[in-house]
């Protein structure tokens, strides 16, 4: 009896630990490794369902960003939503680590769905699958079938931004909008089926920016001035947005988690909804 005592006791030490160990959503290999057989931590994969099939980390199971939209990119109602993720076996009350091939975009979406959604306590994989590979941890083909649970919606309406609220943003200097896509995507330069252009007066920053070419998240001292040379401040109410928003999660997890902006959002209807009204307006690099 007193052996399981101590066990338990060194368990949850090492838990405890590894959840302090960073001071933001993002967690290491070597952390999540410490704690990932409690029965209080549930790995979701982000990644495309034929790489989940070919290998994914042991206990992980596979969440396909697309299943929680009702049209395009856009979210379906957060109830929907969250009897989806309760039948994975996902409850708001679990410590969640997300995670995908290395990208940051699939793992960046699902963080900030779960973070609107309420969730206590969403962690992101440092690095993801390359990172977790590389550090040689337990890895599985097996499909893992979570254990249905209960997942109570808590909307963080702070966190998300309509397209009226996008309008009204563009007209105001006490806001910032940011598209996080590629200079020639924001420029209108690149070759796509959308209008090209960006959404008037958004400032351009690349979601790559914000990573290392290892794929992990850069430390605050890297990630302060690259959104300070932009106009990206802390006085200032962020809207984020790429072409669907997918990769616009990884940049709100470096601002509202890594450098405690306060006043972060995503568009979730993105540059795709924009644009798909003929009465909004589109700006071109000169």
């Amino acid at each position: 009896m007193k052996s399981i005592t101590i066990l338990s006791f060194t368990a949850g030490l090492l838990f405890l630990l590894a959840d302090l160990s960073y001071g933001q959503d993002i967690i290491s290999a070597a952390d999540l490794a410490q704690i990932i057989k409690s029965d209080q931590v549930v790995v979701v994969s982000a990644r495309k369902a034929e790489d989940y099939k070919k290998v994914h980390i042991t206990g992980a199971i596979h969440l396909d960003h697309k299943s929680l939209y009702k049209e395009k990119s856009m979210l379906q109602d957060p109830v929907q939503i969250a009897t989806i993720l309760g039948n994975k076996g996902i409850s708001d009350q679990m410590k969640i680590v997300v995670y995908d091939n290395g990208s940051a975009k699939y793992a960046g979406r699902i963080y900030w769905i779960l973070k609107y959604l309420g969730a206590k306590d969403v962690k992101m994989l440092d690095g993801g699958m390359k990172a977790w590979r590389m550090a040689r941890k337990p890895v599985t083909k097996n499909p893992t079938t979570g254990k249905k649970a209960r997942f109570n919606p808590a909307v963080d309406k702070s966190s998300f931004a309509s397209m009226s609220q996008v309008k009204q943003a563009s007209k105001n200097p006490a806001y910032v909008l940011v598209d996080v896509r590629s200079v020639e995507e924001y420029n209108g330069t690149a070759q796509t089926k959308l209008r090209p252009g960006h959404v008037p007066k958004a400032v351009n920053l690349n979601y790559k920016e914000v990573l290392t070419a290892q794929g992990t998240l850069k430390s605050n001292a890297e990630l302060a001035p690259i959104f300070a040379n932009v106009g990206i401040t802390k006085n200032k109410e962020i809207i984020l947005y790429c072409e669907s928003s997918v990769r616009a999660g990884i940049v709100y997890l470096a601002l509202k988690s890594a450098l405690k902006y306060p006043k972060v959002r995503v568009y979730d209807g993105a540059y795709l909804e924009w644009e798909s009204f003929k009465e909004n307006k589109i700006e071109v690099a000169p």
